[in-house]
């Protein structure tokens, strides 16, 4: 399974790729903004994304509004430190799949991945 982290934070890059590897996933795209995800998605569609609210150049949000102007089937996890309810709101309405908090425990994570999958009918298996 192919999945994009967007996160302005090269730390927080770092960081999830350490909790998805533990997961299991080692196929992982990086990008540091919403304009340089677009650009990577360009390219390459992934199975998942993890999307930071808070970025420079373009925001989060928009990316995830630019992404379901021609995308409806990509999911995509809001993983970042909004944490009000009406931000979560905010997101649903934009078309995030599910919202991860930051900090997160691999678990939290793992259980976020497979609730956001499986209403894809996807699933987290690993290449053997």
């Amino acid at each position: 399974m192919k999945i994009m982290l967007v996160d302005d934070s090269r730390t927080i890059r770092n960081i999830q790729k350490n909790v998805l590897s533990q997961l299991g996933h080692s196929d992982i795209l990086e990008a540091g903004d919403g304009v340089e995800a677009l650009r990577v998605l360009r390219q390459v569609r992934p199975d998942l994304m993890l999307v930071d609210w808070n970025m420079p150049n373009m925001d989060g949000l928009t990316l995830i509004k630019t992404i379901r102007e021609t995308d409806k089937d990509l999911p995509i996890i809001m993983c970042t430190t909004e944490a009000e309810k009406s931000r979560v709101l905010e997101a649903i309405k934009a078309g995030v799949n599910n919202y991860v908090v930051k900090p997160f425990t691999a678990e939290t994570m793992a259980e976020k991945i497979e609730q956001t999958l499986a209403k894809f009918g996807a699933t987290t298996d690993k290449p053997t």
